[in-house]
This record gives structure tokens, sequence and C-alpha cells, in this order.
């Protein structure tokens, strides 16, 4: 393994319900719901939530028996051992900073993208820090309960606190990235491309659909089903394995029907069509789907857009 790449494990031995000790949550939002009630499910001790939006933490505790609504977020911290910061990622060093830490405490963030450092403030008053990112996406809490079993929890800490962390995921049914510090971002930029850049794509493939008097829904039935056939080609068979379309097969006809049609309906796109594909091209040419004449055929192509 080179030098500064993660680590990526399968899960370790779960720990057992009481061996993580109480649990506690500052900041009440989605990703809190989620995650707590996941971990109650999972017979865990969800002992206290606090939020700057107290009818949320109210909400929380009072679907999770046994867990308390506190008003402040130092209660969280004095009563649990391990206390999960859940605030928006700006707000992360903050909340850690105005809180007095006990020596042996357990204090983690959520984020994907915030450097543990946020965590300085209660690492510096003897805290174990760390991160526990759930590299799933929270915009509906009741999708994401559904989807947290199996997906990868990045975690970034330092003994003994990362070996609790991925006895914890394991106790989740989640798989484990250990994270080295200062690749969060490109951590989570690789995020993104499987993530949010979908929804954009899906906007751009929805306007197309519009221009002939389809509604977002009709498309979204249309190409939904389309996004999860060819997720489960890449699960069975890997990404150029299961990379469908006209590249991918050296149809240069269709390639050169989709640039001509893109250049009528909205010129502005086609920028981004012809990046993808290029992408696309050397992808299949590296996997032999397509040989260098049809390579070159292809982007001629696509660079005779940009004359």
């Amino acid at each position: 393994m080179a030098q500064g790449m993660s680590r990526y494990h399968s899960s370790p031995d779960p720990l057992p319900s009481d061996a993580m000790g109480s649990i506690g949550f500052i900041g009440a939002g989605r990703l809190a719901r989620t995650l707590a009630g996941h971990c109650h499910a999972r017979g865990l001790n969800i002992k206290a939530i606090a939020s700057r939006t107290p009818a949320s933490a109210q909400q929380l505790a009072a679907s999770l028996p046994g867990c308390t609504a506190l008003d402040h977020a130092q209660e969280v911290a004095d009563c649990c051992h391990l206390v999960f910061i859940t605030t928006p990622d700006a707000a992360i060093a903050a909340a850690a900073a105005a809180v007095r830490w006990r020596a042996g405490a357990r204090v983690v963030h959520c984020s994907g993208a915030t450097d543990v450092s946020a965590l300085d403030a209660a690492k510096a008053a003897g805290a174990l820090t760390g991160g526990f990112h759930p590299l799933q996406t929270f915009a509906d809490p009741a999708a994401a309960i559904e989807h947290l079993p199996g997906c990868t929890v990045t975690i970034e800490a330092a003994a003994p606190l990362d070996a609790e962390l991925a006895a914890l995921a394991a106790r989740l049914g989640c798989r484990i990235n250990h994270l080295p510090p200062g690749t969060r971002p490109l951590y989570h930029a690789a995020a993104g491309y499987a993530s949010q850049f979908i929804n954009a794509l899906l906007h751009d493939a929805v306007r197309m659909w519009q221009s002939w008097g389809a509604s977002e829904e009709d498309a979204l039935h249309a190409l939904l089903p389309l996004l999860q056939g060819t997720l489960a080609s890449i699960a069975g068979s890997g990404i150029a394995a299961g990379m469908p379309g006209p590249v991918s097969r050296g149809d240069a006809p269709s390639v050169a029907g989709h640039v001509a049609a893109l250049q009528s309906f909205d010129p502005a796109s086609l920028p981004l069509y012809v990046e993808l594909c290029q992408r696309t091209v050397d992808i299949a040419l590296q996997q032999g789907r397509i040989d260098s004449a049809c390579a070159s055929h292809l982007r001629h192509i696509l660079t005779a857009t940009q004359h």
C-alpha cells in the first residue's frame, strides 16, 4: 500500500452493547436523528441530546426510550462517555470550544469535510477526538436509516479511539474506511462525484425531457430505473465492464447525434457532455472496450464541437 493512502477494512468484531458506555449528541438534525435512531435500534445506550433548537432535541429524545433532552451541551458532555457533535459543519469548532471536557471523554464529529482539528479544544482538555462519517445521504432520515446498514463509515482517530469507533461501526452493520490525516477534502470530493453530482446530471436530463412536454415526475419515472440498472451493473461487473452507452460500444454516429442535439437544445450544456464523453473514451480504451482507431474517431467528433 502506498504511503498516505487510506486503509479500507471489513468490520472488526462488533462491540457489546455496554462497551461504549453512554452516548450523547450535540445537535439534533437529520444526521443525528438517523445515527441516534440506528444506534438505539442496535441496543446502544443513547442517553442525552442537546440542540440549539430545544424542540428538535425533545422530539428526538422522545423517540428514544431512556434518552433525555437537555438544555445545554455541557450537560451532555458531563453525563456521556461518547459525544457526537452533529451540528452544521461551520458550528463544530464553536460547539467543541463551548464545553468543558473531561480527560478521557470521547468527542467525535460526523462531518465528511471538516478536519478533526476542529475538535482541538476538546483534545487540549484531554479528550480523545476523531471523525466518524457515515458515507450516506441524510436528506430523508427515514430512507437514510434504512440504508445506513451496509454503508461505509470513514473513521479518523488515534488509538484507542480508532478501534472503539471501528467496533461501533461494526455494531451498526457498516463497513469501515480508515482515513489518514489531511485527506478529508479529497475524500469528500470523491463522495460528491457519487452523490450530489448525480442530482446535477439528472437535472439536465430532466430539462431535456421537459423540452417535449414531459414533467419532472415523468422523467424520473423513466430515468431512475435506468440509473438503478447501471448501478446494479457496476456492482456486479465493475466500473468499466458495467459501463453502458454509445462510447462503451464505439457507436460514433450516436455520439455525433447527441452532440448535434445538445448544440441545438442548449449549447451551454455541451462542454460538460464533451468532458464526460472524453473521460468515458479513456475508460473504454483502457479496458479494451474500444480500440485506438475508434477512440480517435470519437475524440474527433467531440473536439470538433470546440471549433
